[in-house]
C-alpha cells in the first residue's frame, strides 16, 4: 500500500503532467486519480474542532464479595452478531467527501441503492483533485456515514454495504 506521502507525491506529478487520470492497484488496494478539468469551486464547510481528552487509569479499589450479573447485563455486553451488513467502503485518503458530482447534480447513492463493483459512490476530493471512490463489491447500501462535504480521514468508514 502506498504511504500518505506517496500519494501526495503522486498527486502533485498528476497535477504538473499532462495527465488526467491515473490508477493503480496493488495487493488489493486501489488508487485512482482524475484530474479536474472544468472551473471547480471549492466549498468549505467549517468544521468544529473536537479535542480528545486523554483518560488517566483509576486504581482500582479492592472488593472482598464478586457482584452478580443479572441475565439482563449478560446479554448489553454482547456484541451484535445480527449486523445489516458485510462490508465497509472506507476513505482511501485524507480529503473532503462528497456525495454528489456538483451541487446541483443528484448524490451517487442512497440508502437501498444496489452497486456494482464498479459503481461510483462518492468523490474525496484532496489537493484539487476529485476522486472518483468506487463500491468495489456487488450490493445494497445499508449506510451512509458521511455527511456531504465533511472532511474525511484515511481508513475512515464512509459506506456499509450488505454483498448481493
Amino acid at each position: 500500500m502506498l504511504t500518505i506521502q506517496e500519494i501526495n507525491q503522486l498527486i502533485e506529478k498528476l497535477d504538473q503532467s499532462t495527465i488526467e487520470e491515473f490508477s493503480y492497484e496493488a495487493s488489493g488496494a486501489k488508487i485512482k486519480l482524475k484530474k479536474n478539468t472544468g472551473d471547480a469551486k471549492t466549498h468549505i464547510v467549517p468544521q468544529p474542532v473536537v479535542q480528545q481528552q486523554e483518560t488517566v487509569p483509576q486504581p482500582k479499589a479492592e472488593t472482598t464479595t464478586k457482584p452478580e450479573l443479572t441475565e439482563a447485563a449478560e446479554t448489553k455486553e454482547e456484541p451484535q452478531s445480527n449486523a445489516d451488513y458485510d462490508h465497509e467502503i472506507v476513505s482511501p485518503m485524507v480529503g473532503t467527501f462528497y456525495s454528489s458530482p456538483s451541487p446541483d447534480k443528484p448524490v451517487y447513492v442512497q440508502v437501498g441503492d444496489q452497486v456494482n463493483e464498479d459503481s461510483i459512490v462518492c468523490i474525496v476530493e484532496a489537493m484539487k483533485l476529485f476522486n472518483e471512490i468506487e463500491a468495489d463489491v456487488n450490493g445494497t447500501i445499508t449506510e451512509i456515514l458521511a455527511e456531504n462535504g465533511e472532511l474525511v480521514e484515511y481508513g475512515q468508514p464512509l459506506f456499509r454495504i450488505k454483498k448481493a
